[in-house]
């Protein structure tokens, strides 16, 4: 006899959980869960409330660089930024994601640090250009100009 979602007035909420939980097991809903029988994993090790956030956002599939001190995380743009350099449209493009992320660096420089000193380096704009530069393509070749056209009415006759 389940009570449905709402603890019941003058139950204790302890009693009234052990209640749903027996209930549960007699009607047979833990039965072949995944893992039944195993220990349950990371008992070993000490908790940390940021090791379980980032362990459960990896599992979940998040992006847990956002969990990151800024430091950590502008190393990590830094490393980023120069893998993708090549997939950026323009020069113009490339100088513009340099200079901002440059600026935010410098940034993080100006204000007190929270924790130990982390080094971020500045990026070279103009020797990032000129990786851009040389990861395009070369040019095709021109396609050669065709003949004269013939105009339709000249198509039948034969040149003499």
């Amino acid at each position: 006899m389940s009570t449905g979602g709402r603890k019941p007035f003058g139950t204790s909420f302890e009693d009234w959980v052990e209640r749903q939980v027996r209930e549960a097991h007699e009607r047979g809903d833990f039965e072949d869960l995944p893992g039944a029988g195993k220990p349950l994993a990371g008992l070993d090790r000490e908790f940390s409330a940021e090791q379980w956030a980032a362990d459960k956002a990896r599992r979940e599939g998040f992006d847990v660089s956002a969990m990151l001190p800024p430091p950590l995380a502008l190393r990590r743009e830094r490393e980023v930024l120069l893998r993708d350099v090549p997939r950026l449209v323009s020069a113009a493009a490339v100088r513009a994601v340099v200079a901002d992320f440059n600026d935010r660096v410098r940034e993080l420089y100006r204000r007190p640090a929270d924790g130990p000193l982390i080094v971020v380096g500045l990026l070279d704009v103009e020797a990032l250009v000129q990786d851009w530069h040389r990861s395009r393509p070369a040019p095709a070749e021109p396609a050669p100009a065709p003949g004269p056209r013939r105009r339709w009415w000249q198509r039948g006759r034969r040149r003499g």
